[in-house]
């Protein structure tokens, strides 16, 4: 197995939040392929392309090639199959989920006089994020213990153990829950009294973990474009962002050395994460043709800010067998050791910014489409995933925490690029289509192979005002999942590959 060496906070707030982790940061910025039928069905290579009303999300100035008026609803279904290996041991889990490609209006108009051809007007939602799946694996670690994330906390705060479930001891409430539950404790050791968690001292353990996450990022936008002697086109839009995240987690260590006095049997940890808020972005670009049949674009989308608000509860049980101190199991949530109160926090967090470039030839590129034979597409995009970045949204609040955070981001993630890729033949009222992308790896550390590829086909038709597209879409993904987080030493992480499936159908109608 292998590890990363990734030296992370361990103070967390007074209040006790499950504080953010950078993982958070990497959720909302490293997206899945979204949008039309035909977009997806093209690999998303839509940047130099417009004609799509996807282009309000990628290269704005691609509504400009409006000029007519056009309303699409693009409804889909996913299916998922996530596979994790863990310290030597494979296990599997599936999720299926419903979701919204780009749907909305776009409204074009036509100008005979003068050097502006025509303009567009776009709105649309479209789901950009899509959190719905489920990992799960187990496995035999002889090399660390969750306990030690506690322990360490404890330790480092030079808090006494005695003043540890104070609800002003500025401990997480993990730790607090550890204290309570004796799943962390003092002992006197070679190196004098340390603080310990009780399955340190086995030889090895048995560990299991779920993680169960749904929900997503829904964006509304809006996008305004311009057509100047059908050679540039020019756009912008604004994007809000809705986010809705739910994450369930239930990790279980074990005892598995069949000793039943040696103050462990097991302990299990279960957590419900939410996260909601909503955000603000900005995007513009230009696409030109330097020959009739060639076109380019460039793209910026500008950082996210979002407004969050996190809520946490947790439960933990533990069996010390027994433990002098408290034998027998113990259980406590969260709101035990936090004087019975909800724990939520409220924070910004700022996503990266992206920039894009675009190429496409059209066979026989001519105003009238119909006459139009195929085409070829490519897009490049370049995302600074360490540009992620946490404040606090009280402005007298100590931000040494998120600075802490915001550093570890800047340790663990690159800037990357990502390439898409499609092309489409017409015949007459068909169409036939398809795609590639390829999404690089977000991790600096080259121990953690991390990356998602995905391959695309679809079929279209247009005849009369009338389209129809239909799509799917097979993605191969590598992702790392941490059950817990050590600050004073190498982490041990799963490996989770997976498969998905999204078949989806745009609907529209020009007019």
């Amino acid at each position: 197995m292998k590890f990363i060496k990734v030296f992370i906070f361990s103070l967390l707030f007074a209040s006790g939040l499950s504080a953010q982790v950078p993982e958070d940061a990497l959720r909302l910025s490293w997206l899945l392929p979204n949008g039309t039928a035909r977009n997806q069905a093209l690999g998303g290579a839509i940047g130099s392309l417009g004609g799509d009303i996807t282009a309000t999300f990628v290269n704005p100035a691609g509504i400009g090639l409006y000029k007519t008026n056009e309303v699409v609803v693009t409804p889909g279904f996913n299916f998922l199959n996530n596979n994790s290996s863990y310290r030597g041991s494979s296990e599997s889990d599936k999720a299926n989920s419903f979701n919204l490609g780009t749907t909305g209006l776009v409204l074009g108009f036509s100008n005979r006089n003068g050097k502006m051809r025509s303009g567009a007007f776009s709105l649309a939602v479209n789901r950009i994020a899509n959190f719905n799946s489920n990992i799960y694996y187990k496995g035999e670690n002889d090399f660390s213990s969750y306990s030690e994330q506690y322990a360490s906390e404890l330790a480092n705060s030079n808090i006494p153990i005695g003043q540890a479930l104070d609800f002003d001891a500025p401990l997480s409430l993990g730790t607090k829950m550890a204290v309570y539950s004796y799943l962390i404790d003092t002992a006197t050791t070679t190196n004098g009294l340390q603080v310990v968690g009780l399955p340190e001292f086995l030889q090895s353990r048995e560990q299991e973990n779920l993680v169960q996450t749904k929900g997503g990022v829904t964006e509304i936008a809006v996008g305004l474009a311009g057509n100047m002697n059908d050679k540039v086109y020019f756009g912008g839009s604004i994007g809000l962002p809705i986010v809705n995240y739910e994450r369930k987690t239930t990790f279980t260590e074990r005892d598995i050395s069949g000793n039943t006095n040696n103050d462990f049997d097991y302990s299990t940890l279960s957590e419900i994460y939410t996260t909601k808020g909503v955000g603000l972005n900005a995007k513009a670009g230009i696409i030109f043709k330097p020959v009739e049949d060639v076109r380019i674009g460039l793209a910026v989308h500008s950082p996210t800010i979002y407004g969050l608000r996190d809520t946490y509860y947790g439960e933990m049980t533990t069996e010390t067998e027994n433990y002098p101190p408290s034998p027998g199991l113990v259980n406590v949530n969260s709101e035990t050791v936090n004087n019975n109160q909800r724990s939520e926090y409220e924070y910004d967090l700022i996503s990266p910014w992206k920039a894009l470039f675009s190429g496409s030839y059209v066979f026989h590129e001519v105003s009238d489409v119909t006459k139009q034979r195929g085409l070829i597409s490519a897009d490049i995009e370049y995302i600074n995933y360490k540009a992620s970045n946490y404040q606090s949204t009280d402005e007298s609040g100590d931000n040494s925490y998120y600075k802490d955070v915001n550093s570890s981001i800047d340790d663990l993630y690159k800037g990357t690029f990502n390439f898409k890729a499609g092309g489409e033949l017409k015949f007459e009222t068909f169409m036939a289509r398809a795609g590639f992308s390829y999404y690089g790896n977000p991790y600096k550390d080259s121990e953690v192979k991390a990356s998602r590829t995905f391959i695309s086909g679809g079929v279209g038709y247009r005849d009369k005002g009338v389209f129809l597209d239909l799509t799917y879409v097979y993605g191969m993904q590598k992702d790392v999942n941490f059950p817990y987080r050590l600050s004073d030493r190498a982490n041990t992480f799963a490996n989770v590959k997976g498969t998905s499936g999204n078949v989806l159908l745009t609907a529209g109608l020009k007019f």
